[in-house]
C-alpha cells in the first residue's frame, strides 16, 4: 500500500502474509485484525498465525515507488520509506523460497528505503543476499525488543553490517535499562494498542530516550499504551519524531549521526 498510518514509515510492502508468535511481544499482535488477513481467511481459509502465504498483487509496488522517486526526493528531500513485511516477518522460515525475489526487487529500487523489522534476529545472517557486503544502502535492518528476555536480538543485529540498525521497543512492556545500544542508530519506542493492551510506564520510554541519546543514537517515540494506536504522541513532554538519516539528493545519503 502507498500510505500508512504508522508514523515512522510512508508505506508498507507485504510480499507475503501471516506469521507465528515467537515471544511475549507477539501476544496481542495486530495482524489478525487487519483487512488483508481477514480477507485471506475468508477467501482462502488461512489463519493469520500458522499460515504464511505469498501475496499476488503487491510485488510491483516498490517498482512503482522507484519510478516516482525523483519527484518524491525533490518534494521531501529524502527517500520514500517502506516498512517491509508489516503483516509477516521478512525472515520467517516459511518465506525462504520467495525471499531471493524480494531481495532482487529491493536491489532494483535504490531510491526507496526498505525498513526491515524482525523478531527472528537469529536468521538474519543466513538470509542475506550473497552481495550484501557492508549492507545495501537502501535497507535499514531492525529487531523488535519489548522485554529484556529478547534483548539478545540487539547482539545479533549488531553483528550484521547495515547502513542503519534500529530497534523497535514496541510494545514496550518493561524497563529496558540493561539494553546495550552500542552500534544501534535508531530506536523507536511505543506502548501497546488494541482492546487487550498491556500498560507501558512512561518512565520506561523516558529511560530509553535518555539512553538512546547518550549513546549517540536517534530516538523516535510513537505513542503511549491504550485502546487506539497513535495516541499520546506528546506523552514525554513533546513529540520525538526523529530519523537517523536524510537524503541530500537523488542517490546521495547523508552521513549517519553515529
Amino acid at each position: 500500500m502507498e500510505n500508512s498510518n504508522i508514523s515512522w514509515t510512508d508505506g508498507t510492502w507485504n510480499p507475503w502474509l501471516g506469521c507465528d508468535k515467537v515471544s511475549a511481544e507477539c501476544k496481542n499482535c495486530y495482524i489478525d485484525r487487519t483487512p488483508p488477513l481477514r480477507r485471506r481467511k475468508k477467501e482462502k481459509g488461512l489463519e493469520a498465525f500458522g499460515n504464511v502465504s505469498r501475496t499476488e498483487t503487491t510485488w510491483g509496488f516498490p517498482g512503482r515507488m522507484q519510478k516516482q522517486s525523483a519527484k518524491f526526493i525533490a518534494e521531501h528531500g529524502r527517500h520514500y520509506r517502506m516498512f517491509t513485511c508489516s503483516l509477516s516477518d521478512f525472515f520467517h522460515e516459511d518465506a525462504d523460497a520467495w525471499r531471493p525475489e524480494a531481495w532482487e526487487i529491493i536491489r532494483r529500487c535504490p531510491d526507496v528505503d526498505f525498513l526491515v523489522l524482525t523478531k527472528r534476529a537469529e536468521r538474519i545472517a543466513e538470509c542475506l543476499p550473497p552481495d550484501w557486503g557492508q549492507g545495501y544502502p537502501n535497507v535499514w535492518l531492525g529487531v523488535s525488543i519489548g522485554v529484556m528476555k529478547t534483548a539478545d536480538r540487539a547482539d545479533k543485529l549488531r553483528a550484521i553490517p547495515a547502513v542503519v540498525r534500529f530497534i523497535s521497543a514496541e510494545p514496550l512492556l518493561e524497563s529496558l535499562a540493561g539494553l546495550n545500544l552500542d552500534g544501534i542508530h535508531w530506536l523507536i519506542a511505543g506502548g501497546e494498542s488494541g482492546k487487550n493492551y498491556r500498560y507501558m510506564d512512561t518512565d520506561w520510554a523516558e529511560e530509553l530516550r535518555r539512553k538512546c541519546e547518550s549513546s549517540g543514537g536517534t530516538f523516535f517515540f510513537k505513542h503511549g499504551s491504550g485502546p487506539q494506536s497513535g495516541k499520546d504522541e506528546y506523552l514525554l513532554g513533546r513529540s520525538y519524531h526523529n530519523w537517523p538519516i536524510t537524503i541530500q539528493g537523488a542517490g546521495s545519503l547523508a552521513r549517519l549521526q553515529l
